[in-house]
């Protein structure tokens, strides 16, 4: 599999934070997803003036590899301002979903933090946790 690479997923996920709809939190982020097979797919946060109803850049990209048949992931690669990390509900998904997987945080400068999914997100509610429950 070859390497990843870190400023592929900058650049994608820079890009669509242009597209981000947050008229309240004036906080655009941008998140780009990237499959096993190279794909890249993105996603904006779109805010709702009932903030619970927003959905985050990283549920839409997210959203996005999975609506077109998308299963197996590598990284992430989130941008914003501020370099900000998923929030609670992020984590839940991307490890629902993506498992363990790379998770990059850029913002307007050259450096990057990086994680693995594990780390931001270290002792998981999964099937793990219902296994043994009737049903």
């Amino acid at each position: 599999m070859e390497k990843i690479k870190p400023e592929l997923l900058k650049v994608a996920a820079r890009q669509v934070a242009n597209n981000a709809y947050a008229p309240y939190s004036h906080f655009p982020v941008g998140a780009a997803l990237l499959t096993n097979d190279g794909k890249i797919y993105t996603g904006c946060n779109v805010e709702a003036s009932s903030y619970g109803l927003t959905v985050c850049a990283e549920r839409n990209a997210i959203a996005a590899a999975i609506s077109a048949g998308e299963r197996y992931f590598r990284a992430m690669g989130i941008f914003s301002l501020t370099r900000v990390s998923p929030c609670g509900a992020c984590r839940q998904v991307i490890w629902d979903i993506c498992g363990d997987i790379d998770i990059f945080l850029f913002d307007e400068s050259e450096d990057y933090q990086y994680f693995r999914s594990s780390e931001l997100f270290p002792i998981p509610f999964d099937n793990n946790q219902m296994k043994g429950i009737d049903k």
